[in-house]
C-alpha cells in the first residue's frame, strides 16, 4: 500500500511523514496526476454548457490529491533532501511539467473557461468569484492557449527545461555550500570569535572526527566568522570561497545553467507575445512593467546612494584609524560594521544574545499574534515530523477552534538548503460547507544550541524568525473559498507585507519586554540596551538598502531585456552592479550563479518586491503606531483585510480597504534615516 496515495489517518490529515519511503513518491505522483487528469476530462466531457460551477470552480478544486504529494515532496526535497531525493525530483520535474501544459493547452478546457469569462459582466459575481475567473482566464491566456499548435509544442520543451534547470541549480548550490569547510588547528586564528562560534565550531570538528575547529558556508557559521573573526586572511578566504559558489569551472558550476534559465524565459516571453519576461511577469503585478519597477528601484538609489557613500566613508575612516586599512574589500564590511556599531552605541550581537533565546522568542511571536489576532499556539506530540528538530503546534482560535497545524525547523543541516522560507502542506479552502484548515510551516537556520547553550540568537535571526511567522500568519489566518487564491496567493510584490510587518514589532519597547529575557537570570533586555536597538536600527541603512537595490537592478537587467547576447554572466553582473557596488569587485566571485531567489524560487523579475513591501510595511505599521502597536481595532482591520482574503481581490484595493488611503513612501524613508 502507498501511503501517499491512501487516506490519511492522521491527527487533521497531518502528512504521515514517518511512514513515506522513497520508493512511494514516483508510483504517488503518476496516480495523482492520473487522478487529476480524470478531473479535468469529467470537466471537458461535461454535456452541460460551460458555468462558473461546472468550469472554473471545478477546475480550482481539481487535482487537490497531486497538490498534497507535490507539496510533501518539494517541501521536503528543500528541507530534508538526499541524493535520491534529488534523482526522483529530476524524474517528477518533466512529468508535472507535462501535465501542467496539458492543462494550460487543453483546447476544449480553454474554450469552456472563455465562455464563462466572456460572459462575465452578466453572471452576479462575487468579488472573490471574479477574481477566480479573471485568473483562470489569464493562467490559460498567460500560457499559450491562444498559439497555434507548432508554438505550443515549443512552449512545453521550454517549460519541462526549465524545470529541471531549476532543479540543478538549486543542487549545484547546495552541494557547494556542503564541499567547503574552514578547517582551523591554530587557536590564535580564532581571535575575535564569540565563545558559541567557537564552541558551534569545534562541537562540528568532533563530529567530523576531526581536531580543532570547523566553519562553514550555512549562514549562522559563516556571519559569526566574517563578522567576528580578527585574522583577516581567514575572513578574506571564507568570503572568496562564499561568492565563488558554483562559479569554479568544475561539475557544479552554474554559470551555463543561469544564461539557459535567462534566455529560454525570455525565448518562452517572446512566443507569448511578451517584449521580455520581466513584461511577461510584471503585467500580474502591482508594479505593472518593468519601467515603474525601474522608476521605483531608481528613485530609491538617488535617495540613498548619498547616505550610503557617507556612511562607507566613516567606516573606511573608522578601519584605517584601527587597523591602519586604507581600502575596505567585501570581507571586512561586516567585521568593522559590527566593531563601529559597538563603538556608536555601546551595542553587539553578543550583549544582546542572551535576552533571545530561540524559544523565548518564538513564545514572543505567538504572545504577540495572540494579542493581535487572537490566536493560541499549543505544541503538541501526536502529529507525524519529518525531522527531530521540528517542533508542531495547534494554532487555536478564541473559540478554541483549530485555526492551523504549525511546523517550526529552525536549525542548518546537511539535507536543508541555505535560508529561511514559509511553506505549506495543504491549503485551506472551504468546499462542500466545510472549511479546510491549513498546515504552514517555517523554515529557517539559526545558530543551534550547543553543549552549554541553549539556541541564543542574533538581532538579525530574531527579525528573521519574525518575519517568516509573518508569512506563517499570512497561511494560517487564510479564509477564502478557493485554493488559488487562499494565503499567500497574492501578486508577489504584496506577498511580503505582512512579513516585513511583522519585523517592526521587534524593536518597540512594549513587544520586547514580552519574551527579551536573559536565559539564565530571566531578567528583561534593559531599557537602555532596547533604546539602543532602536537607534541602531537604521545604521549603515544607506549601504544596506544599496545592497538590496543592487539585487533587483541585477535581477530586472537579466530578465528585462534580451539575454541573448549575454556570453559572460560576470561581466554583465558586474555591469549591472556599476551603480551600487561599494566594494572593490572580487574577480573569482559571481553572484548570479547562486542567485537562488530569481534562478530556484519564484523572484525572477520580482526582487524589487522586498522594497515595494517596505513601502507598504513602514506605511501600515505607522497606523499602529499612531493607535498603539497591540491595538484591537487596526489588528482586526489587518486582519480580515489583508491576512485573512489571500488574493481575492486586488492589492490596492485590499489595502485602502485596511488603511483608508494608498501607502506613502515617506514612512518608509523617515525610518531608514533617509529623510
Amino acid at each position: 500500500m502507498n501511503i501517499l496515495t491512501s487516506t490519511y489517518t492522521t491527527k487533521y490529515n497531518s502528512a504521515p511523514f514517518s511512514h513515506i519511503q522513497m520508493s512511494d513518491y514516483l508510483p504517488a505522483f503518476e496516480t495523482t496526476i492520473a487522478a487529476a487528469r480524470a478531473e479535468i476530462e469529467s470537466i471537458t466531457n461535461n454535456l452541460d454548457d460551460p458555468t462558473f460551477e461546472n468550469t472554473i470552480e471545478a477546475l480550482d478544486f481539481s487535482g487537490q490529491r497531486l497538490d498534497r504529494v507535490s507539496s510533501i515532496f518539494f517541501n521536503l526535497n528543500s528541507a530534508e533532501t538526499s541524493d535520491e531525493m534529488q534523482k526522483i525530483a529530476q524524474e517528477v520535474s518533466p512529468l508535472l511539467t507535462a501535465f501542467s501544459n496539458d492543462v494550460s493547452l487543453n483546447e476544449v478546457l480553454f474554450q469552456r473557461v472563455k465562455v464563462v469569462y466572456d460572459q462575465k459582466d452578466k453572471l452576479a459575481l462575487t468579488p472573490e468569484q471574479a477574481t477566480l475567473l479573471d485568473k483562470k482566464y489569464k493562467s490559460f491566456a498567460r500560457n499559450g492557449a491562444l498559439l497555434p499548435e507548432n508554438k505550443k509544442s515549443r512552449l512545453r520543451e521550454i517549460d519541462t527545461e526549465l524545470a529541471k534547470l531549476k532543479l540543478t541549480f538549486g543542487e549545484n548550490v547546495l552541494a557547494e555550500t556542503n564541499n567547503y569547510q574552514l578547517h582551523i588547528t591554530n587557536k590564535a586564528d580564532l581571535k575575535g570569535l564569540p565563545e558559541g562560534a567557537i564552541e558551534m565550531a569545534h562541537t562540528l570538528a568532533k563530529s567530523k572526527e576531526m581536531e580543532g575547529w570547523i566553519f562553514t558556508l550555512d549562514f549562522p557559521s559563516y556571519l559569526a566568522f566574517v563578522t567576528y573573526a580578527d585574522n583577516r586572511e581567514l575572513r578574506k578566504e571564507i568570503s572568496i570561497a562564499a561568492g565563488k559558489k558554483a562559479f569554479q569551472n568544475n561539475e557544479f558550476d552554474n554559470q551555463k545553467i543561469t544564461l539557459q534559465i535567462a534566455k529560454l524565459r525570455h525565448e518562452r516571453a517572446t512566443l507569448l507575445g511578451y517584449k521580455t519576461h520581466a513584461h511577461f511577469v510584471l503585467e500580474e503585478r502591482m508594479a505593472q512593467n518593468p519601467d515603474q519597477v525601474k522608476t521605483f528601484l531608481t528613485d530609491l538609489l538617488a535617495k540613498a546612494k548619498p547616505a550610503a557613500e557617507k556612511e562607507l566613508a566613516q567606516l573606511t575612516a573608522f578601519a584605517k584609524e584601527l587597523d591602519g586599512i586604507n581600502q575596505l574589500e567585501k570581507w571586512d564590511g561586516p567585521y568593522y560594521s559590527e566593531k563601529l556599531k559597538q563603538k556608536l552605541f555601546n551595542l553587539d550581537d553578543e550583549i544582546l544574545k542572551p535576552y533571545f533565546k530561540l524559544e523565548n522568542v518564538l513564545h514572543g511571536a505567538f504572545t504577540i499574534a495572540n494579542k493581535l489576532f487572537g490566536l493560541t499556539f499549543k505544541e503538541i506530540s501526536d502529529i507525524d515530523k519529518y525531522h527531530a528538530d521540528v517542533q508542531t503546534f495547534e494554532v487555536l482560535d478564541e473559540k478554541n477552534e483549530l485555526v492551523a497545524l504549525f511546523y517550526a525547523d529552525f536549525f542548518p543541516r546537511k539535507g536543508k538548503r541555505n535560508g529561511a522560507w514559509m511553506t505549506s502542506y495543504k491549503s485551506q479552502y472551504i468546499q462542500n460547507s466545510r472549511n479546510e484548515r491549513p498546515h504552514i510551516s517555517n523554515v529557517c537556520n539559526f545558530t543551534p544550541p550547543t553543549l552549554t547553550k541553549p539556541s541564543l540568537l542574533t538581532f538579525n535571526e530574531v527579525t528573521t524568525l519574525f518575519h517568516e511567522f509573518g508569512h506563517g500568519l499570512h497561511g494560517m489566518l487564510a479564509n477564502t473559498t478557493y485554493p488559488s487564491l487562499s494565503g499567500t496567493s497574492v501578486f508577489w510584490d504584496f506577498v511580503e507585507l505582512p512579513s516585513q510587518m511583522m519585523e517592526n514589532w521587534c524593536y518597540e519597547p512594549e513587544a520586547l519586554a514580552l519574551f527579551a529575557k536573559h536565559y539564565e537570570t530571566g531578567e528583561i533586555i534593559p531599557q537602555d540596551y532596547v533604546e539602543k536597538i532602536k537607534e541602531s536600527a537604521s545604521f549603515l541603512e544607506g549601504m544596506a538598502t544599496l545592497r538590496q537595490l543592487s539585487f533587483g537592478l541585477l535581477d530586472m537587467a537579466f530578465h528585462s531585456n534580451n539575454p541573448t547576447e549575454i556570453s559572460d554572466i560576470k561581466a554583465f553582473e558586474k555591469a549591472a552592479f556599476e551603480g551600487t557596488s561599494l566594494y572593490p569587485d572580487v574577480a573569482k566571485n559571481c553572484m548570479s550563479v547562486s542567485f537562488s531567489h530569481i534562478f530556484q524560487g519564484g523572484y525572477s523579475s520580482g526582487y524589487y518586491s522586498y522594497k515595494w513591501a517596505e513601502v507598504l510595511d513602514a506605511d501600515a505599521f505607522a497606523y499602529f503606531q499612531e493607535k498603539g502597536i497591540f491595538n484591537k481595532d487596526v489588528a482586526t482591520k489587518f486582519k480580515n483585510n489583508i491576512l485573512s482574503k489571500g488574493g481575492t481581490e486586488h492589492p490596492m484595493t485590499l489595502y485602502k480597504n485596511f488603511r483608508g488611503q494608498e501607502p506613502k513612501p515617506e514612512a518608509l524613508l523617515k525610518r531608514a534615516g533617509l529623510i
